[in-house]
């Protein structure tokens, strides 16, 4: 397929199925954010973020940043997380929480997305959030 280029992630969420989101957000919580998790946001989750504070469709709630959403909280949810995983680099974010077997969704600074499954490594599923979005 095309490669997916980092500024679709607007389009590609707006385009998904049931898309909800709970509105822009601005710079300022979303270098706050980053400040209590001790992280640098992926370029396109931050872009996701700016634009949507939260965003959930078809099957998937991502986390964010929005006064509204407050269960989606990425710096609560991804704090949460690193108390139960406590391999988990500090570099790395959640992006979702399935509610299925445990598994979480992380991402990197470089934008790299893993899973997480009690009891077993963390495995690379995808190269970006697009990709995730879009084949995930």
């Amino acid at each position: 397929g095309k490669s997916i280029a980092m500024n679709d992630i607007i389009e590609i969420l707006s385009q998904k199925v049931l898309f909800i989101s709970s509105g822009k957000t601005t710079e300022e919580s979303v270098k706050e954010a980053e400040i209590r998790l001790g992280v640098n946001f992926a370029k396109e989750y931050r872009e996701y973020v700016c634009s949507f504070g939260t965003a959930s469709y078809y099957g998937h709630e991502l986390t964010g940043i929005s006064k509204n959403e407050p269960l989606l909280d990425v710096v609560d949810i991804t704090l949460a997380e690193r108390e139960f995983l406590k391999d988990i680099p500090n570099t790395w974010y959640v992006i979702e929480q399935t509610h299925m077997d445990g598994i979480v969704i992380w991402q990197d600074e470089k934008g790299k997305v893993f899973r997480t499954i009690p009891n077993k490594s963390a495995e690379k599923i995808f190269d970006s959030l697009c990709e995730y979005i879009e084949k995930g």
